[in-house]
């Protein structure tokens, strides 16, 4: 009886620790999802026309065919994949126009990447084209490190490599710039 007793204990060990092995299923899956979070924006909206106002007057207007909100990432923005239509109003109501591709803006920091085909015009007859270039809203003010082309009806057409300017066009700061310019001298 002695060895009968010995034979089943590692038997009966065994037997429960096979049914263990195979009785649990496998939720590795399940275990690794705890973690993972989609990226989801937040919100989804086709054919936006959305008006921006400062003590009720209209300080711009922002037309896309598509916008994704990104707001409960960890660092907000919202997206334009199919590109943006905008128009900047100063306060005495004079325009600026901004075309682009694409569109990337960020909340916390107030920095708008606009990217692909981007022209900007204003109502005198400036107009600026690259392929990126950033808007600080706060500071009202465009920059880019890329190439471009700017042109003036009134001083010509240059061609250059990075520029920041005002939003308004009265301030431009060019860098390794080529072409003809007409100056006051």
């Amino acid at each position: 009886m002695i060895q009968l007793k010995n034979i089943r204990i590692p038997t009966l060990v065994t037997a429960l620790a096979v049914t263990l092995f195979f009785g649990c299923e496998s939720n590795f899956k399940d275990v690794q999802k705890i973690n993972y979070s989609e990226f989801v924006p937040a919100s989804d909206a086709d054919t936006v026309d959305v008006k921006y106002t400062d003590s009720g007057r209209i300080t711009g207007v922002l037309k896309s065919p598509k916008m994704l909100d990104y707001a409960t990432v960890a660092f907000p923005f919202t997206d334009f994949p199919k590109g943006i239509d905008v128009t900047l109003y100063d306060k005495k109501g004079k325009r600026t126009f901004i075309v682009a591709n694409y569109a990337v803006s960020y909340k916390q920091t107030g920095i708008i990447d606009l990217q692909g085909n981007v022209r900007i015009s204003s109502e005198a007859g400036q107009k600026l084209e690259t392929e990126q270039l950033f808007f600080d809203q706060k500071n009202e003010w465009f920059y880019t490190e890329r190439k471009f082309k700017l042109t003036d009806n009134a001083k010509g057409v240059s061609y250059g490599q990075g520029i920041d300017f005002s939003k308004d066009f009265k301030i431009i700061n060019s860098q390794r710039v080529s072409g003809e310019l007409e100056t006051k001298e």
